[in-house]
Parts: structure tokens; sequence; C-alpha cells
């Protein structure tokens, strides 16, 4: 695979994380001190605008299979970026009707866009070293997205939710830009045949390949790992290390060394295999991760230790997974059905992080900004994702030879 090639394919995934972090990372906190809503209202309203949009995958995975992979991403560009100016900037009255609207329109424009970018990915990648080249592009591209998400809302503003506010129209242009890049470098690839099942044939027969579903209940349990610290990272940084101005540059860190990563463990997955490597990551970050329960007010340069190797795990989780996905997807002749699926159990973690753990912070007694609950809010976010990462890694090794996929 040519390298020009397969970066002008990447760029795309720049605004689509860029987007990505403030709606997952940011908007929690961010709603709940601009507009009051409660924490319990709040992780409601997520954890409902998440199923939605998860459930709504699969069936955006079906179509992307019957219609041509770039008209479906250049049609979904423009609610996603509509929906997301609207998110960061809410009226003063009916918050969580805004709330639930604005992440109707953004969840739909950019689900949709980035199955069918995936899928896409999936079309042009002629065998297995190409699909894993092409999707550490767009992971890459994805996390200098993020970085930029990261670090920007400090320097737009001193605040920081009026950072948040001002990014919101950094997206349009960005995303314009992007986009002209890989649609004027990219082909359509190998045109994928025309698809006669029906939505519920085509999920079945993607969840009928074994290799599959096992790859999925691995990519469950580290998701949930990914996703609990995710949703609670704001939070932790501002309540338990009592250093919320320096939230920006510790997300910054741990996506520097995400991007920084990918090109080692695209190496090391050439020579070992994706799935050795993929293990090797979670260990990494369960080593990184471990002390992170220990820490307290001011404890920044640990915590910033923890995410730099946690950062460079990251690279692993967000390249090599999708690329095993993408060869099984190729091999049914199913890409789109895959990724559509993949993509709602991705969201489906989100959705359960917030919706859950939220409202059982506000059962336990924390608040925003507040010395209660710190307790909870440091096993939620520091321990609990343990278990869940060694349940991930165990399940990875117990299915390690079906999971080695070359096409």
């Amino acid at each position: 695979m040519n390298r020009g090639r397969s970066l002008a394919y990447g760029v795309l995934g720049l605004p689509l994380a860029f987007a990505a972090l403030p709606i997952y990372v940011h908007v929690p906190r961010y709603y709940a001190e601009t507009t009051g809503l409660e924490l319990a209202l709040l992780g409601g309203i997520l954890l409902g605008a998440r199923l939605l949009d998860a459930f709504v995958d699969p069936w955006l995975g079906w179509l992307a299979d019957r219609v041509p992979r770039p008209r479906m991403v250049a049609l979904a560009l423009f609610p996603f970026a509509l929906g997301f100016v609207a998110l960061l900037n809410p009226p003063a009255s009916h918050a969580s009707l805004w709330l639930l609207g604005a992440l109707a329109l953004t969840y739909l424009g950019f689900s949709a866009a980035t199955v069918a970018y995936q899928a896409w990915g999936a079309d042009v990648g002629s065998d297995s070293p190409a699909r894993t080249q092409l999707t550490a592009a767009r992971e890459g591209f994805g996390l200098l997205g993020v970085v930029l998400a990261a670090g920007l809302p400090g320097l737009l503003a001193d605040g920081l939710n009026d950072g948040i506010e001002r990014l919101s129209w950094i997206l349009p242009p960005l995303l314009l830009l992007a986009a002209g890049i890989t649609f004027s470098r990219i082909g359509p690839g190998r045109p994928q045949p025309a698809s006669g099942e029906g939505l519920r044939d085509s999920l079945r027969g993607a969840l009928a390949d074994p290799a599959f579903r096992r790859l999925l209940w691995v990519f469950v349990a580290n998701g949930i790992a990914a996703a609990l610290p995710a949703t609670l990272f704001l939070f932790f940084v501002a309540d338990v290390l009592a250093g919320e101005k320096a939230s920006g540059p510790l997300l910054a860190l741990y996506f520097v060394a995400g991007a920084a990563s990918l090109p080692l463990w695209v190496r090391l997955a050439a020579r070992v295999g994706r799935v050795r490597a993929w293990g090797t990551a979670m260990l990494l970050a369960m080593f990184a991760f471990a002390g992170a329960g220990l820490l307290g007010p001011g404890d920044l340069w640990p915590f910033a230790f923890i995410c730099l190797a946690s950062g460079l795990a990251l690279g692993a989780d967000l390249a090599l997974p999708a690329a095993i996905a993408a060869d099984l997807g190729e091999r049914q002749g199913r890409a789109g059905a895959c990724f559509g699926v993949w993509n709602f159990v991705a969201k489906l973690n989100l959705a359960l992080a917030a919706g859950l753990a939220l409202p059982l912070l506000d059962l336990l007694g924390y608040r925003p900004g507040d010395d209660q609950g710190l307790t909870a809010l440091t096993f939620a976010y520091a321990l609990l994702p343990l278990g869940f990462k060694l349940l991930a890694a165990s399940l990875l090794w117990r299915w390690r030879k079906s999971l080695e996929i070359r096409s």
C-alpha cells in the first residue's frame, strides 16, 4: 500500500475524532456546570442518546453494504457538523431537550460517516498488511484530532467551558479541508457486490462467524475498561488530583503517546502477530494504571507518567482489533455489517459507562467540585477498569489462535 494513499485516506479521521473527544469526555462535565443539570438526569440522557445511537449502527452497517460507501460518508458529514455546533452552544433554558436533540443529530451524522468510512478502508486495502496500515493511518490522524480537541480549549479561552464552546466553530472548516483531501485522493476501492440480504440476515451472517463473535467479546471487555476512565477523566483530575487546569495537557500527553506508538505496534504486529501485540499492550496498560488508585491532591507528575504509559498502549487498542475486524468483514463480504456491529458494541460500552457510572456516583454522594464521594470516584475511575482489562486479556489469550487472521 502506497504510504501517501494511506495518509490521504486517514486524514478524514482527524475531524471525526476531533469531535468525538468533546462528545464523550467534555459534554458530561460541561453540561453539569454550565446548565446545572443534575448528574442523575444527565447520565440518563447520555445513556438514552447513546443507546439509541448504538442501536442505529447495525442498520447503518447494513446500508453501507448496499450503497457506495464514499457517497454515504459525504452525505453524513453535514448533520454531523451541524449537530456538533449545536451541542456545544446550549440555550439558557430547556437544556435537557437541547442536549438530547443535539446529541441525536450529531450521533446520526457521526455514526453514518464512521461506519461507511471504516468499510471504505476495508475496500481500499488489498490484504491484511494493507488494511492494518490504513487502519493505523486512520487512527493516527484520529489521535491528532483528539490532541487538538484536548489542547485547544485552554488556548481559546481562560476558562475550560468557554474554550469548549469556541471549539465547536473549528470543526466545520477542519472537516471540509480533510474531506477534500480524502475524496480527491482515494477512489471507491474494490466495489462491494450489491447485497440482497435484509437487515436481519445481514447481521446474522456477520455474527455467524465464531472468530468475529470472539473478537467482539474481547472488544467489549477491553472497551468498558477504556470507557470508564474516559467518562470520568475530568472529574478525577479536577476533584481527586486538584489539577483542573492540567486536564488539557494530560489528555494531550495521553493521545500524543498513542499516536507516536502506532508505527511501533504495526511493526510489532507484523513480527509477532496482531493478537500477541494487542495482548502486550493490555499488560502495559494494566501495569501503568495499577497505581492510579493511590493518587491524591497534587500527584500530577505520577499521573502524567500513567497517562504516558497507558497512552502508549492506546495505539494498539485503536489499530489492531479494528484491523482484525476489517479482515473478517472482507472474508465474509460484509464489511459494512461487521463495522455496524463493531461500532454498536463500542458505543454500548460508552453508554453503559456514562449511564451507570454517573448515577452510581450520584447515589454514593459524589458531587462535582466537592470533596465528598472521592473514594467512590477513585474506585470507578482507577480500579474497576483494571478488572475489565484483565478479563479482556484472558479472553484474548484463550482465543489467540482463532483471532490471528490473515487474508
